[in-house]
């Protein structure tokens, strides 16, 4: 839905890389699936890789790990065509899916409002461009997503504060409460997973993005103002 910035994000000698290669390629990854997940129904590959996430016990002594074997035993048990089926239910329908996975419409209760715009001009100060031919607005959950992806993709160069800035901006406000809808629409079935796996994501992101990046000496937040 966007690309990645033209120019690296935030610029200039005060900004710092983001932690450790390992630590952004497992969050860049999380926000990567996610995003896939929710643009478009998954295909037989992306199911036999969800299936392949480790689900030792010890992997699951956290509320976030729990939701990962949780995904993994649901993609193990779905297939393509039900869970195709499930995706137009939940996000497309005849008129309109079960949910309205847009920024906007979760914070107004309308599209193409204020959010968006807010959001859009974020995103060009940031240095992203919308994709040739893309037709969804911005503020649609999977693009949200995608943007905290190439945020925190290893080698980029993006300080925490304008990654917890944008989240804080753009994605706290509504996701975790659409995440918790997911798990509770009457259409779902391995998308509960996927909106367990969500929910609880974010409530460790948001900790983390908090904690390496506190409030006081943020050099980068005057940039998303």
């Amino acid at each position: 839905m966007t690309e990645a910035p033209a120019t690296h994000i935030g610029g200039g000698a005060d900004t710092h890389p983001v932690g450790c290669d390992a630590e952004a390629s497992l969050r860049a990854g999380t926000y990567s699936l996610l995003a896939n997940l929710l643009a478009k129904p998954p295909d037989q590959g992306t199911l036999d890789t969800i299936t392949q996430i480790d689900r030792s016990p010890e992997g699951a002594d956290t509320l976030l790990g729990a939701a990962w074997h949780i995904l993994a035993a649901a993609a193990e048990r779905a297939s393509v065509a039900a869970v195709d089926d499930e995706f137009h239910a939940l996000f497309i329908g005849l008129g309109r899916g079960e949910l309205v996975p847009y920024g906007s419409w979760y914070m107004t209760g309308f599209l193409m409002e204020q959010p968006l715009a807010q959001l859009r001009g974020d995103l060009a100060r940031l240095g992203f461009e919308r994709r040739e031919g893309v037709s969804e607005p911005e503020d649609h959950a999977a693009g949200l997503c995608d943007v905290m992806a190439i945020l925190n993709t290893p080698g980029e160069v993006s300080a925490f504060d304008l990654q917890r800035d944008f989240f804080e901006r753009h994605m706290l406000p509504w996701l975790p409460r659409f995440f918790r809808d997911i798990q509770q629409a009457s259409s779902a079935s391995f998308y509960r997973a996927v909106g367990q796996l969500g929910e609880q994501f974010l409530e460790v992101e948001k900790e983390f993005l908090r904690a390496a990046a506190p409030e006081a000496g943020s050099s980068q937040r005057d940039n998303l103002v």
